[in-house]
């Protein structure tokens, strides 16, 4: 599998935002999560990112195939983590072990260092995926709702 991140710009607002929104359409309904989802995320708030001088948003593509996408988070300043916000894998492409090398080659480019992010508790396959990466539970917690609740991540 050969996996390449490639960077996106605003010009890549509106794809990027279409394909976010597909792929966590499934999680959105059923987690119905409105305030927090990326499914809901207007396409407003992707070109706003994109305009941040500290976001890197890159497609994930696998052989010549975009499958997915992977925003990170990244003030380049030594005491200030990097951040993984989201990243996500289209549907016919998940369980393939593409989110794992994303993430890899994310850290490759921004330092292998200083990481954080937050994923759903309830989904133990991302839990699983992030710690045996090396990511430790911080020990926060945030209930969304009564049916989601965000577990926060850190790699030093």
């Amino acid at each position: 599998m050969d996996l390449k991140l490639i960077r996106a710009d605003v010009n890549d607002a509106e794809r990027l935002w279409q394909m976010q929104v597909e792929a966590f359409m499934e999680m959105y309904n059923k987690y119905q999560d409105t305030e927090t989802s990326p499914a809901t995320e207007p396409l407003d708030r992707m070109i706003e990112r994109l305009k941040q001088p500290f976001t890197y948003y890159y497609f994930i593509q696998v052989d010549d195939t975009v499958v997915g996408a992977i925003r990170v988070i990244d003030m380049k300043e030594p005491d200030k983590a990097k951040r993984i916000s989201p990243i996500f894998i289209m549907p016919p492409y998940r369980n393939k072990g593409i989110a794992q090398k994303a993430v890899l080659e994310a850290e490759r480019i921004h330092g292998n260092s200083n990481w954080e992010l937050d994923t759903i508790l309830q989904e133990t396959g991302n839990c699983h995926l992030y710690e045996k990466m090396g990511y430790r539970q911080t020990g926060k917690t945030t209930a969304i709702n009564d049916k989601l609740t965000l577990v926060y991540y850190k790699k030093d």
